[in-house]
Parts: C-alpha cells; sequence; structure tokens
C-alpha cells in the first residue's frame, strides 16, 4: 500500500504498485467530455428557451439557475454516499442519474412546459454532481500532490473538448429549428433522447471496468494532529470554497450570456452568434493544455492571480468597446478561466488529510455560484446594460485574485 500525495492528501491505493491506470484516465477523459458537454449545452438552451418561450433576461437564466442550484443542494450529499460506496461505483451512479434526467426531456417536450425542463435539467445536475464529487478527489490522488493542478486541468482539458463541440452541436441541431413553426420545444427531444441512450453505455462500461481502488485512509489507526482537526477550521478551504463559488459564477454567467451579448454587439441572429460560443470554450481547451505544461514548474497560486487580473482586464475592455474588439476580447476571457477551478481546487485541499473527499463535497456545493451570478447577471441585464451586467463578473474575479494572493494559505 502506497501513499500517493505526500501532503494533500491521505488518499491512498489499495493494492500493488502495479496498478494500470490507463482505464481510470480514459473513464475520466469520457467522464470530463460529457460533464463539459452536457454543462456548455445549457448555454444554447438559454437562447432557446429565451426565444420559444418569450422570456426576459432573468428568466431563460433558470435554466443554468435550476442546473448549479443542485451543486448546492447535493454536493455535500453526494460527498458522503461517494465516500461510502467508492468513487468507481460514484461514476456509475452519476452517469446514470443524468441520463435520466436526459429522457425527461422526452416528456417535456411533448407537453412544451418550461418548469418541466427545469425540472428534468435539476435530475440531470444531480447525476453531473454526483459525477463530479467522485472524479475531483481520484484525479487529485492519481499522483503527487505538487502536480494536482496540472493533472487537474489536462484532464479538465479534455472537458474542455465537450464544451467546445457542445456549442456548435447546439447551434445546428437546436437553434436551427427556432425558427420552425410548433417546433420549439421539439427541437430538444431527440438530441437529449441520444445523450441519454450515450451515458447508460458509458455507466455500463465504466461498471465492467476495474479502475485503481483508493481509500481516504479514514481506518488509518494512528491519525496526525492535522487529520483530527476540525474540517471547516482549514483556511485555505473555506476561502477555496468562495473562489469556487466566484470562479463557476463568473465563467458560467459569461457563457450564460455570450450568445445574447454577440447577438445584439454584432447585430446578429442567435443562431450565428451561439457558434462564437465555441471559441470562448475554445480557448479554454487551448489554455489547459497550455497550463497543464506551465503548472509543472510555475506556481500555481501565482498562475492563478495572473489569470484572474487577465480575466478582468479583457471583459473591462470588452464592455468598454464595440463591435468585433468587444466579441473577441469576451472571448478570450475564456483562456485565461481555463485553469482556475484546477487551481483553486488542489490548492483548497491541501493539507486536509482523510478530509478530502468530504472536502471535494464543500468546493462542489460551491459551483451553486453558477446560478445565483447568473441569475443575478440576467436580473441586471433586464434593468441595465451590458456593461453594467458583466461588473459582476468582474467583482468575482477580484475575488479570486484575493485568493491567489493570500486566501490559497493554510495560516493567515
Amino acid at each position: 500500500m502506497a501513499i500517493v500525495s505526500s501532503q494533500s492528501s491521505a488518499i491512498q491505493f489499495e493494492g500493488s504498485g502495479n496498478q494500470n491506470y490507463m482505464p481510470a484516465l480514459i473513464s475520466l477523459a469520457v467522464l470530463y467530455f460529457m460533464n463539459g458537454f452536457i454543462t456548455c449545452l445549457n448555454d444554447t438552451l438559454v437562447p432557446f428557451f429565451k426565444e420559444g418561450f418569450t422570456l426576459s433576461y432573468a428568466d431563460s437564466s433558470l435554466v443554468q439557475f435550476y442546473f448549479f442550484l443542485t451543486y448546492g443542494l447535493m454536493s455535500f450529499p453526494a460527498g458522503m454516499i461517494v465516500e461510502k460506496i467508492g468513487y468507481k461505483n460514484g461514476m456509475v451512479l452519476g452517469f446514470a442519474i443524468a441520463a435520466i434526467g436526459a429522457l425527461l426531456f422526452y416528456p417535456a417536450a411533448d407537453m412544451h412546459l418550461y418548469y418541466l425542463f427545469l425540472a428534468a435539467l435539476f435530475v440531470l445536475a444531480i447525476g453531473i454532481v454526483v459525477l463530479q464529487v467522485a472524479s475531483n478527489p481520484y484525479i487529485t490522488a492519481l499522483g503527487p500532490a505538487e502536480t494536482a493542478s496540472s493533472r487537474l486541468t489536462l484532464i479538465q482539458a479534455v472537458g474542455s473538448i465537450g464544451t467546445t463541440v457542445a456549442p456548435i452541436f447546439g447551434a445546428h441541431y437546436i437553434l436551427s429549428r427556432l425558427q420552425e413553426s410548433g417546433a420549439s420545444s421539439d427541437a430538444v427531444k431527440y438530441p437529449y433522447l441520444g445523450i441519454a441512450a450515450l451515458l447508460i453505455c458509458i455507466a455500463l462500461v465504466v461498471y465492467n471496468l476495474k479502475l485503481p481502488k483508493i481509500s481516504t485512509g479514514a481506518e488509518s489507526a494512528v491519525a496526525s494532529p492535522e487529520v483530527r482537526r476540525s474540517l471547516f477550521s482549514f483556511r485555505n478551504l473555506n476561502y477555496g470554497s468562495w473562489a469556487i463559488f466566484a470562479y463557476v459564477g463568473a465563467e458560467v454567467s459569461i457563457g450564460t450570456f455570450l450568445t445574447n451579448y454577440i447577438a445584439d454587439t454584432l447585430k446578429m441572429g442567435v443562431e450565428d452568434a451561439n457558434s462564437y460560443v465555441s471559441y470562448y470554450w475554445g480557448g479554454m481547451l487551448v489554455g489547459r493544455l497550455i497550463g497543464s505544461y506551465l503548472l509543472k514548474t510555475l506556481k500555481a497560486s501565482q498562475v492563478l492571480t495572473f489569470c484572474a487580473i487577465g480575466a478582468i482586464l479583457l471583459v473591462i475592455l470588452s464592455v468598454s468597446s464595440s463591435g468585433n474588439l468587444a466579441v473577441w476580447s469576451m472571448i478570450g476571457v475564456g483562456v485565461f478561466n481555463s485553469v482556475m477551478f484546477a487551481i483553486i481546487f488542489s490548492l483548497s485541499v491541501v493539507g486536509l488529510g482523510k478530509y478530502t473527499t468530504k472536502a471535494s463535497g464543500i468546493l462542489s456545493t460551491a459551483i451553486a455560484g453558477g446560478a445565483i451570478v447568473s441569475f443575478s447577471q440576467g436580473y441586471l441585464k433586464d434593468h441595465s446594460t451590458w456593461a453594467i451586467a458583466f461588473m459582476i463578473p468582474i467583482l468575482c474575479y477580484l475575488y479570486i485574485v484575493f485568493f491567489g494572493i493570500n486566501g490559497y494559505k493554510s495560516k493567515a
């Protein structure tokens, strides 16, 4: 039995040291691809439902509100479930629940009821929450603590392929049917039916895979003084939770309204504008590939601070300009977003020992920032301008600057 993360975790591999990590890495790559694809497809659903149901910006943002609210409600319970059934079974359970949520899109489309779509998204999000809670600490355990940010960033890069493909898929198969008479809900029927079938297949494959088994080390007879501490006594976890809240809030709110922002800025239809969103998520793919390499040598907290400042400057440039400059500077924020989640998560769990799994649940709870921030920005846009609405993501990035400079430290 070999301890894999020296200081950040007491997570341990069970069995021999000759385990094959390839099945684990492939399953995690598929998991992150589907997570990214499904989550980013919400960015297509927001303008789709806004037009199809004639909604305000705030009402259309309920797609993201209910999806990310699930993180706030279910992450901690999901952490306890995963701790009990194990990481592999947690992944299988997450895929199965997400498949049920995707299947519920069919009756929601048949009845053409917005609140039923929101209910389906809520169930779908429960599955995504379980998947994230199971996968994030698992990835950090697959190597040394010092390279956890790099490892998580690299796997998330695969997720960025999903987020890059999703807007193109959504524009072609969903938004293109927006103008068809009586087809506003039918357009999502079969795409989500296909997603459900794929999720079920993945769940079955993962169930039959032999993945490296890891434990939290909670059963260790001798616990260090640090392990015996209260979970909420870890300063880096407390500040890190709010940093995750701020980061996901900023990332999601920008992605949520980017289609409408581009459509208003360049005076074009939402279908054409939605295709630009893939560049925003594509920027995150490029940034994560570069970041996974740089984070092997650069100090993670400094990279985080630099990226947060870069994001602030680009948002300010975008809302202060017009035309293509405004559009591409906002899209460019994706590059700076790329490594933030992985760094914040990794820095937040340093020194938590056996509490790493429960901490993952707390950090995933903070992903509810995607609900609060996106709804707040939609409300502001309904009552003001884009420039005022985008002040909310700027405030989020300012907090991340603080976390990168001081908040990540375990002691003040």
